[in-house]
């Protein structure tokens, strides 16, 4: 464990800078690009130059997986993001970029590299992803349980992403399940998957309950948090594109009276989860145009709208394709436009940000080799302070971790506590930040710096006895 800057004295610690942090919900970004791409191969309609345009941009996802994924193990804040309540959510993205961009590959790999390479790409993208997605959809709900508090109206579309993997790996296993040796190994990848889209699919509807409660019993989400809401939409239409491509698939495998089920459930089942998921997708968007009005700053919640999105489109194609119905060709046309013209918008403001983010990077830089400014002067627009202390007597929390967060959910600071509770950052600038203090059970709270000068912002940590 670091210990802290400044044991022994009673003034507040130094903040250490450092470079801000790459967040797992910028995984997200992998999600939704690769899914652009996997809609329009599997869609029920093409027309020319939409299959190259599409392998394009899942060339592009892989790329970004592999940047994404280097830079996230080299900073090794695993940890941290794990002790944090709200990151914590988001270990749901980096197992589904896997998943997805494992699909593309063998729907558009098979064109550069060939059928077998892109199927052995296929399968180690599937099987860690798979892995992986098990992993978190156990663990992070064991973190809620265990280390994490959260108050009644804590519940949030982000949720859901922990549990969200284990249905995407049903979805593209489907893909899978043709080129793998027939009999009991065969039989066991499609069971396994109709495992995972139950473990999954029933996981959703008891968050789903939990959101949809916190919207009706308390004020309707705002700022950043409104694009997670789409993320319920999104896990319905995943259950339904599970359904069909996993009843596609069962009659090389199952007796006839079993795969037979399996399409009548593709279809009956997926078509009233898809009513549900229109009626969520409404909700989502009648909260975001609301949210617009007043002012919705960019951070990688963005990327929340993408995903789901996608997933309606494979939902509605796979129905459309099983029922040959022309309306829901249509829908699935119309939400695959709106798909295109979101992600451009997206990776329009992502590009921005990461700009924003390198030039600031190099402003730092120059900023270390000028004069050091002499103690007790303030060189900065906004200094941020507070006391961490127990819930139970108020007693100060020394060396208790506390971590600042920006509205992209990067580290900008973090420090420890003095003796008497107390921490300090300066040169904020005026911006949306989360503030985590973890040492005992963590507690992440959210404000906004509205003005230069001194800003007070005391926590609280609760110690369960026994």
């Amino acid at each position: 464990m670091n210990h802290s800057p400044c044991a022994g004295s009673s003034a507040p610690t130094v903040n250490r800078e450092k470079r801000p942090l790459l967040s797992p919900s910028w995984f997200a970004a992998v999600m939704g690009t690769a899914i652009v791409a996997n809609a329009a191969a599997t869609a029920p309609w093409s027309f020319h130059g939409l299959q190259t345009a599409a392998m394009v941009v899942w060339l592009g996802a892989a790329v970004l997986l592999i940047l994404l994924t280097t830079c996230y193990l080299r900073q090794r804040a695993l940890r941290l993001h794990a002790g944090d309540p709200v990151m914590a959510q988001f270990f749901g993205a980096p197992p589904m970029a896997l998943l997805t961009v494992g699909a593309g590959a063998l729907l558009f790999g098979r064109r550069l590299i060939g059928l077998d390479a892109a199927l052995d790409v296929d399968w180690v993208l599937w099987s860690l992803g798979t892995v992986l997605g098990l992993v978190t959809a156990c663990t992070v709900p064991y973190l809620m349980v265990t280390r994490h508090r959260f108050a009644p109206d804590a519940a949030f579309g982000g949720w859901l992403m922990p549990v969200v993997p284990p249905m995407v790996s049903a979805a593209t296993g489907a893909l899978l399940f043709p080129h793998a040796p027939a009999g009991q190994l065969r039989l066991a990848l499609l069971l396994g998957c109709y495992a995972m889209l139950g473990l999954g699919l029933v996981a959703v509807v008891l968050v789903l309950s939990m959101i949809y409660g916190r919207l009706v019993h308390h004020e309707a989400p705002t700022g950043t948090v409104v694009p997670t809401v789409w993320i319920g939409a999104g896990a319905l239409g995943q259950s339904v594109t599970a359904l069909g491509a996993l009843a596609a698939a069962a009659p090389s495998t199952l007796p006839a009276p079993y795969a037979q089920g399996t399409a009548v459930f593709a279809l009956l089942g997926g078509i009233a989860v898809w009513g549900f998921t229109m009626l969520w997708l409404a909700l989502a968007t009648g909260l975001t145009i609301r949210t617009i009005r007043a002012g919705l700053p960019f951070a990688p919640t963005w990327w929340s709208f993408i995903f789901p999105v996608g997933a309606c489109v494979t939902a509605t194609g796979a129905l459309a394709a099983r029922t040959d119905s022309l309306v829901l060709t249509w829908v699935a046309a119309v939400l695959y436009g709106l798909l295109v013209i979101a992600w451009a918008v997206v990776a329009g403001h992502s590009l921005r940000h990461a700009a924003r983010h390198m030039w600031r990077r190099c402003a730092a830089g120059h900023a270390l080799r000028r004069p050091v400014v002499p103690e007790g002067r303030l060189d900065g627009p906004t200094v941020l302070k507070g006391t961490v202390r127990t819930t139970t007597d108020g007693r100060p929390i020394s060396q208790a971790r506390v971590t600042l967060l920006d509205p992209a959910g990067d580290v900008v600071r973090d420090t420890y506590t003095a003796e008497d509770g107390s921490y300090a950052f300066s040169d904020l600038e005026l911006d949306h930040y989360t503030v985590v203090a973890a040492g005992y059970p963590a507690q992440a709270t959210s404000l906004t710096l509205g003005g230069s000068g001194y800003d007070a912002f005391d926590l609280t940590l609760t110690h369960e006895k026994g």
